[in-house]
């Protein structure tokens, strides 16, 4: 009997969009013929979705879903072929399923559920990428869907003080600072998370725009540039939108933590788009 390699169960998978087992299954029915296996689970009716795994999936929503506390939260990706389906109610519940699903456990095998949908609306689906954050310490995570659901975002706020967290004033903030990574698409909370190939590129290009200064000049330049980089590239260097950029988010953020007297920080957040994670 020939060995069932899990590359050779993948390849089933991409050809048919069936589930893990039942490729298995067919496989070791065929004696690893791919071609025969395939016609193995089209008689079986769960090879509905072949030919349609190959097709872009481009389309799609970016959902989300906060536990009962809001201390885990999760932003998910689901993507299709056209605009049509996913304006669909029938697929926007299968995507709020995901999500409740995926937070409750991030490794949960969706196979069987995505293959069913697939057969359900004839389109290709791809669950494309989740990210899940959980509060360690005070705080709260909090998440934004944009109108038409392309774009998503998920945030992570702390708090030095437990009764902070359920302050009106503290929700409010967190609600906002979704709607400004929505808005204004940071790539970081703050400089010190800049990447160092970013940073160094980006002097690279600022000096070589001045080269021809006067030397005691370029330097100052250069530090202009990176600023005018770091308020748009760091979420706290941000001008604050709500507030019609005329204060940064930073200086938004100590001005809640002082009228709540505590310490808040925007630990860690995520921005969805629809079709990113496919181009990549």
């Amino acid at each position: 009997m020939a060995e069932i390699t899990a590359g050779s169960v993948a390849k089933l998978r991409e050809m048919t969009g069936a589930g893990l087992m039942n490729c298995k299954k067919a496989l070791t029915e065929t004696n690893g013929d791919l071609n025969a296996a395939v016609d193995v689970l089209r008689k079986k009716g769960v090879a509905s979705a072949e030919t349609k795994s190959s097709r872009e999936a481009k389309e799609g929503l970016i959902v989300q879903h906060i536990q009962n506390g809001a201390r885990v939260g999760i932003l998910v990706e689901v993507n299709c072929e056209t605009d049509f389906v996913a304006r669909n109610e029938g697929f926007r519940a299968f995507c709020d399923e995901v999500a409740r699903t995926l937070a409750a456990n991030p490794q949960a095998d969706l196979e069987a559920m995505r293959t069913a949908q697939v057969a359900k609306i004839g389109e290709n689906i791809k669950i494309s990428r989740h990210h899940r954050l959980e509060v360690e310490g005070n705080g709260l995570v909090a998440a934004y869907i944009h109108t038409g659901a392309k774009v998503g975002v998920l945030v992570e706020v702390g708090a030095g003080k437990e009764s902070t967290v359920g302050h009106d004033d503290f929700k409010q903030l967190v609600r906002d600072i979704t709607l400004q990574i929505a808005a204004a698409n940071p790539a970081v909370v703050s400089r010190d998370q800049v990447d160092s190939l970013v940073l160094n590129k980006e002097k690279e290009i600022a000096a070589e725009q001045v080269k021809n200064k006067p030397p005691q000049a370029v330097a100052k330049i250069v530090e202009g540039k990176l600023d005018k980089f770091y308020q748009s590239y760091c979420l706290l260097d941000q001008g604050f939108v709500k507030k019609n950029s005329e204060i940064s988010v930073k200086e938004h953020l100590a001005s809640v933590a002082k009228q709540l007297n505590d310490d808040i920080v925007i630990r860690h957040f995520v921005r969805f788009q629809v079709g990113e994670a496919v181009a990549a």
